[in-house]
């Protein structure tokens, strides 16, 4: 290891030093790869404001960058989102970014460039431990379940709506993790409404604990990243002034889980059985 480690919290997270991500040779993309994997969330708080070539280029050694359908865009860059407060980007909704597509993110690499004075921190929690919380009977329960996750713009330019397993296995790790989130999980489909509901409600209170959670408080210029396969973020909104922050996403994931074992549930189903006198 050539880097210096840091972890920021018991459960999820660590600072990492001694690296210019510009620069990243093969054998320091393999570290920070592993740590990623380690960690699941990485912060570089020397990285000193990367160039939006440099951002994008080392974004793309994880994979192929999105082209978000309809974020703004950095001028000139169509993979550089631009995340500003003062433009309504303020995501403070627990969430796993774009799962409702049917490839979503592998991992996020974001810079923020202009910080509030106080405020504005983000969390991240370790979906891996969540689902590690669940009862035995529980997690056998959702072992093959699958549920619905919805996104539609509120102008109605985009709607998406996508089917993933509610535990899935990380492709490298091999852990398994919970994967439904606040902001777009709307419904587990082999359940009636009304047990999707309930259900999915325990699930984010567990997925949400802060014993699971790392909070990180930004300075402008530095970078985080993390593995959207096993993971949600928050950002706080705590704050007055301006956060604005500048974010590649590298696409191609393609979530797994167990076989469904059971058809969707259908409302009314059991009604029809009921035997008339």
């Amino acid at each position: 290891m050539t880097f210096q480690v840091r972890p920021v919290s018991g459960s999820i997270g660590a600072e990492v030093y001694g690296v210019d991500l510009s620069t990243v040779d093969d054998e320091q993309f393999k570290e920070i790869h592993d740590l990623l994997v380690r960690h699941l969330v990485l912060f570089f708080p020397e990285a000193g404001g990367l160039t939006p070539e440099a951002h994008q280029a080392f974004g793309s050694r994880f994979g192929e960058l999105e082209v978000h359908p309809f974020l703004p865009k950095l001028e000139g860059h169509e993979h550089i989102v631009v995340l500003d407060s003062d433009k309504g980007a303020k995501a403070d909704v627990w969430h796993t970014d774009v799962s409702y597509v049917k490839h979503p993110p592998i991992t996020s690499v974001l810079q923020i460039t202009l910080t509030p004075e106080a405020g504005g921190d983000t969390m991240w929690s370790n979906q891996y431990l969540a689902y590690e919380a669940l009862s035995e009977p529980m997690r056998e329960l959702l072992e093959g379940t699958t549920a619905s996750h919805v996104f539609a713009h509120p102008q109605g330019t985009f709607r998406s709506e996508v089917e993933h397993p509610v535990v899935r296995v990380h492709p490298v790790s091999g852990r398994k993790s919970l994967y439904v989130n606040r902001m777009f999980t709307k419904r587990i489909l082999q359940l009636s409404r009304g047990e999707s509901a309930a259900l999915l409600e325990h699930l984010f209170e567990v997925s949400e604990s802060p014993q699971r959670t790392c909070r990180y408080r930004w300075a402008p210029g530095a970078v985080a990243m993390w593995d959207n396969r096993a993971t949600q973020h928050y950002a706080v909104n705590d704050y007055t002034g301006r956060r604005v922050g500048q974010r590649v996403t590298v696409m191609g994931d393609d979530p797994r889980g167990a076989e469904p074992r059971w058809p969707h549930f259908q409302e009314g189903a059991m009604a029809a059985t009921v035997v008339k006198d």
